[in-house]
């Protein structure tokens, strides 16, 4: 009997953790969401000549996207927010990519 108690213990400890583990008023199924179109975005970039998929840096949060680092032209800039956009599921993109100075 004491060993079920240890049991039952152990289990709702772990269900308390994991509940909290998903953010405050974030819900886990869009901490998914924002993970899988992450992976998305940078994919896209991947496949793209023209964008480095190294030098972009990409966080999603609820859904829109934010674009950080160091591009190579203003053209570059612009092609990485516009294959950020055209993913699914990204609501809106923000765009912190700085064009490197030669």
């Amino acid at each position: 009997m004491y060993s079920f108690r240890k049991q039952i213990v152990a289990v709702g400890a772990a269900v308390l953790l994991l509940t909290g583990c998903a953010g405050a008023g974030t819900k886990t199924g869009e901490m998914i969401d924002d993970a899988a179109i992450t992976t998305k975005v940078k994919a896209a970039f991947t496949k793209d000549k023209d964008v480095s998929a190294l030098a972009v840096h990409v966080n999603t949060d609820n859904g829109v996207v934010r674009l950080s680092g160091d591009v190579k032209s203003n053209t570059e800039k612009m092609k990485a927010e516009r294959l950020a956009r055209d993913v699914e599921g990204v609501r809106a993109v923000t765009n912190n990519l700085s064009v490197k100075a030669n």
